[in-house]
């Protein structure tokens, strides 16, 4: 088994993974995708391959917000993944914004997971559940007339989808400091609820301009106290998240998620590059499981000179996931290279229940569908056909 170091990725290893992105790969500069199938230890839990499902948002939990039949037989199908990370599950009602999407704070919630990691673990599969809160991504409608929150009283400058129909963005309420600290009492309770619900690890979500990116990153937190102004001050959040939240578990069955470079939910910083490695580093002192970046993989020179994730990969002293546009042949480069230790696969497993098993035989692949991304019922969720089929 491969073992890890903090070396820096060589620039002949960076070569090699932008060559395959932009297209210029030689025939004997490739690399075969067996490296995808090598078992791995992931803290606390033995991945029998390197392939990990991306956690993905799509909407079927109905309006209960509970995890159901369908849903356990879209998990089910998948769990070939050596590791599945679950879509993105509110941790309470305050965190909830997204229509017909998962939450993890009630008891029906968590009897409904049941279902889910059952199944998966009848398969011999692995399922962390992503923990979730929307902050100021979310919008009145979906919280009973109550303001979204987040780090500072700033709107994200667009509209999203409610209930009731397409609206703007509202200024969120800037949580107070006793209130942060009852929301990273929230996220420790969800992960004893996603402990309960029989998942074998939990994955905070702070990436994608959700409530802790909203904090990291100095676009949308212009607070003065001790959680905005620096670098150092504007992580305080998160790393409180992951202290809380590795206390209620266990740090080897908790995970993190961060997007440095993705402007989604009208997300920047000015300095993401200091931002986030500083951020990898603080996050060493918990021994996680992994640190999992979504970061888009380069398709010019300029995009891959601009990367982050590979000053994160030099910085984390622990297991790294990779996810952002990657297919066979450049994941098992960034795996073969050192850039990461999984790589994690989103529209391929949506419309590739058997991905796996497509990569190990270089079978044809099934083509996602964008339309049924975000609807309900099984079209587009359960229908995509398998290798056998």
């Amino acid at each position: 088994m491969r073992s890890i170091s903090r070396r820096a990725v060589t620039k002949g290893a960076l070569a090699s993974l932008a060559a395959f992105a932009l297209g210029r790969a030689s025939a004997a500069d490739k690399i075969q995708s067996d490296a995808l199938f090598e078992p791995l230890k992931l803290g606390d839990v033995q991945l029998r391959n390197r392939m990990a499902m991306a956690p993905l948002t799509r909407g079927r939990a109905g309006v209960e917000r509970t995890a159901n039949e369908l849903m356990t037989q879209y998990y089910t199908q998948r769990a070939g993944a050596g590791l599945i990370v679950s879509e993105g599950t509110a941790i309470s009602a305050m965190g909830y914004g997204w229509n017909q999407s998962p939450g993890i704070y009630t008891q029906a919630q968590i009897e409904g997971w049941k279902s889910v990691t059952n199944a998966v673990h009848q398969r011999g599969g692995k399922i962390f559940l992503q923990l979730w809160h929307m902050g100021r991504a979310s919008h009145p409608d979906y919280l009973e007339g109550q303001l979204p929150v987040s780090a500072s009283a700033i709107a994200i400058a667009d509209s999203t989808y409610t209930p009731t129909g397409k609206k703007p963005y509202v200024a969120p309420h800037a949580l107070t400091e006793q209130e942060i600290a009852a929301t990273v009492r929230d996220y420790a309770q969800a992960t004893v609820h996603a402990r309960e619900a029989g998942f074998d690890g939990v994955e905070i979500h702070a990436a994608n301009g959700y409530l802790i990116d909203q904090f990291t990153r100095d676009s949308s937190n212009r607070r003065t106290d001790k959680y905005g102004g620096s670098a150092r001050n504007r992580l305080r959040f998160m790393l409180e998240v992951t202290e809380a939240v590795a206390k209620a578990w266990s740090p080897q069955r908790t995970g993190i998620r961060l997007s440095p470079s993705n402007s989604y939910n009208d997300m920047s910083d000015t300095a993401a590059a200091t931002t986030f490695t500083e951020a990898t580093k603080a996050l060493n002192d918990f021994g996680l499981a992994y640190l999992h970046v979504y970061e888009t993989l380069p398709r010019t020179p300029e995009a891959s000179a601009a990367r982050i994730a590979p000053l994160m990969r030099a910085a984390y002293k622990s297991r790294f996931i990779l996810n952002g546009g990657y297919d066979a042949q450049t994941g098992a480069v960034a795996l073969k290279t050192g850039e990461a230790d999984l790589i994690a696969y989103g529209r391929l497993f949506i419309a590739n229940p058997d991905l796996v098993d497509r990569f190990r035989t270089e079978a044809k692949l099934n083509v996602p569908d964008s339309k049924t991304f975000y609807t309900t019922g099984a079209q587009g969720y359960t229908d995509y056909p398998a290798l056998e089929e």
